[in-house]
This record gives structure tokens, C-alpha cells and sequence, in this order.
């Protein structure tokens, strides 16, 4: 059977063809399953015959919207049938005003460590909306203001870092061997001369040259903590992280075993954190929410899954981030798109401090 390029909108399709077209798809999203003509015909939407659906569902498959799985008299929407079935169809409704102050309530809360935050936008996100929740973590650009190292038990320090943009962020570290207290207040008084007005990298790399020259006035104590330090806090200047929650939630209602091998491909993509960071940084340049549909993307051409994605705001209005959810082909579009879109709004005003 040869199949023609899909249309790029619904004009292509005449009346009856939309209709029938939309009803397969809507069922598809919500039970899984292919839908077969006399389904549809018996369902009593439609004043048609099963023969006419028939033939009309075979124009859709010709067209490169439909597909029959195996021997299936049903059909699926293929991956550009749902991108048509999304941009011209789709009614995306509004988070009711209890969804709204559910999201507040969970993410809310100023004063956390930033990744805190995140991770709970993120674990909220697959609790709504039945997929794993994504969150990409903002590039850490901003310059440090203090910073002071507080023992908390022998093995364990913890250092607090305020960055000159108001927030503060806490670093769990290993304590070096027989560090004393002083040494505690000498390392974060060192570190705070050398850091003030610098980003973490910039400090990072001037700290690394002093010591390099053995030009420090800091005791071996201190100067081993300090290394530690500038060791934990590692990696590239600006690197990004993806905080990844509820993949437990894909096994749920997975039933025939080609379900339960797309998502053991998914989880393979999700393993690939480097290349799904590159996908939700194609977030930034759009004006809010994106979304990816299966083969749209290569790196979801085996698993056939689906990702929407925002991104959020800092207090200039810049992109420092985004957020998502990743899941089957059939997510309820209607209701993520805008639960991500919110959520993303939510915790761009909980960085900018509740403004």
C-alpha cells in the first residue's frame, strides 16, 4: 500500500474524514487500543455504516495518519497523525483553580535549596500527569556573595554558599580527617575573600592557580578542605543537570509485552541524560510550550514516546531552565500541556523569591 506524505493541516481532510479521524485518535488516548469500524459505528456517533468507515479510515492510512498494528482490523493515529491531531484539534482546557493552588502548595515554599525545589516540581509533575517528570536545573552563572562551612557531625560538613542574586544553596561534603574547628572558619574566610563577585567557576580556577603556586597562607587542614570543596562543587562552568522522577509510573496499565518493550526502550533514553538535556534545551527558544512526538525526535525513534516541555524564568525574564514530562505517545495531552505550562510559571516565580 503506498502511503503519501501526511498533510501538514486539516484542510486536507474533508468533513467526515476530521470526524472519524478525531474519534480514533480521542480513543486511542484513552484506552491504548486500536479502534476498528464497527466500533466506531456502534458507539453511535456517527450516522455511518461500518463499510463507510471502513473506506474512510483506509484514506487516513493512506494519507499517513492511521496505521494497523500487526493483523489488527483497528487503527492507531501514527506519530503525525497525533502532531496533526495536537495542532489542529486538540482543545487544551485551563487548570481549575483548586489544580492551581495544589501545584502552588506542593512546589511552593521559598528557602530551599534550588535542587529541592526542582525535584519536587518534578516528582509533582509524574504524580499528575501518569509519565516520568523532567526538570532541567538552571546554569548556576550567578556571582557568590559568602560563604561559611558548618560542621555537622565528624564525617560530614556542610557549606553554604550565597550567590550575589539573593539565594542560597547548601553543598553536603565529606570532612577531611582530623579537621579541626578552626580550620572550618579559616577555609570559609579564605574562600569568601576569593570568591566575592566571582562566579563559582571563576573562583574555581583563580583558587586552583594559587594553589598550584603555593602562594595560599592556609594550613594543611584548611587548604584540604578547601580542595575538597572546590572538587565537589566540579564540572564545566554553567553545566546543566536533568532531575528525573517517577519512572515507576511508565509500568503502570502496561499490559501486552511489545507495551512493556517500548517502555524498556524509553527507559534506555532516559538513561541518555546528555542528549535529553539537548532536547529540552530546544525548550529555551520558544515561547512556551513544546512538544515532541515519537520519531519527531531521534532519540525517542525506538521507544515511540512523547515529551512536553517549558521552560521557566529567572527575575530578568531570562531562560535559565525547563521542565516536562516524558511518557507513551498517548499522554492526555489536554491535560499536561497546561499542567507543564503552569507548573513552569510556578516555579520561575518561586526562584525570582514569591514575586
Amino acid at each position: 500500500m503506498s502511503v503519501s506524505n501526511p498533510p501538514s493541516s486539516l484542510a486536507a481532510l474533508d468533513d467526515r474524514m476530521r470526524t472519524i479521524f478525531r474519534e480514533i485518535v480521542e480513543s486511542y488516548l484513552e484506552t491504548g487500543e486500536p479502534v476498528g469500524s464497527r466500533t466506531l459505528s456502534q458507539a453511535g456517533r456517527l450516522s455511518l455504516s461500518p463499510a463507510s468507515i471502513r473506506n474512510t479510515m483506509s484514506d487516513l492510512a493512506r494519507l499517513g495518519l492511521l496505521t494497523a498494528p500487526h493483523s489488527s482490523a483497528g487503527r492507531l493515529p501514527t506519530h503525525s497523525g497525533l502532531r496533526l491531531f495536537v495542532d489542529g484539534l486538540l482543545q487544551i482546557g485551563e487548570l481549575s483553580a483548586n489544580e492551581r493552588r495544589a501545584i502552588e502548595g506542593q512546589v511552593g515554599g521559598t528557602g530551599r535549596p534550588v535542587k529541592d525545589l526542582l525535584g519536587e516540581a518534578s516528582a509533582m509533575l509524574s504524580g499528575l500527569a501518569g509519565g516520568a517528570g523532567l526538570v532541567m536545573t538552571p546554569k548556576q552563572e550567578a556571582p557568590l556573595r559568602h560563604i561559611e562551612f558548618v560542621s555537622i557531625s565528624p564525617v560530614e560538613t556542610l557549606a553554604v554558599l550565597v550567590f550575589a542574586d539573593g539565594h542560597v544553596e547548601n553543598r553536603l561534603m565529606t570532612t577531611p580527617d582530623g579537621l579541626p574547628p578552626a580550620a572550618l572558619v579559616e577555609a570559609g574566610n579564605y574562600l569568601s575573600t576569593r570568591l566575592k563577585g566571582r562566579t563559582l567557576g571563576e573562583a574555581r580556577r583563580a583558587i586552583e592557580e594559587e594553589m598550584a603556586a603555593h602562594q595560599t597562607q592556609l594550613d594543611e587542614a584548611a587548604q584540604s578542605l578547601v580542595t575538597r570543596g572546590l572538587a565537589d562543587w566540579g564540572g564545566p562552568e554553567g553545566e546543566q543537570s536533568l532531575i528525573i522522577r517517577g519512572q515507576a509510573k511508565l509500568l503502570e496499565n502496561v499490559d501486552a509485552a511489545e507495551d512493556l518493550e517500548r517502555i524498556r526502550l524509553l527507559f534506555d533514553d532516559i538513561e541518555r541524560k546528555r542528549e535529553l538535556i539537548a532536547l529540552m534545551d530546544r525548550a529555551r527558544d520558544a515561547d512556551g510550550v513544546r512538544l515532541f512526538i515519537g520519531a519527531e525526535n531521534p532519540l525517542f525513534s525506538l521507544s515511540g514516546s512523547s515529551v512536553i516541555v517549558a521552560p521557566y524564568m529567572n527575575s530578568e525574564q531570562e531562560i535559565v531552565g525547563a521542565l516536562g514530562v516524558i511518557g507513551p505517545t498517548r499522554l492526555n495531552y489536554a491535560r499536561v500541556i497546561p499542567l507543564v505550562d503552569y507548573t513552569a510559571r510556578v516555579v520561575g516565580k518561586i526562584l525570582d523569591g514569591g514575586r
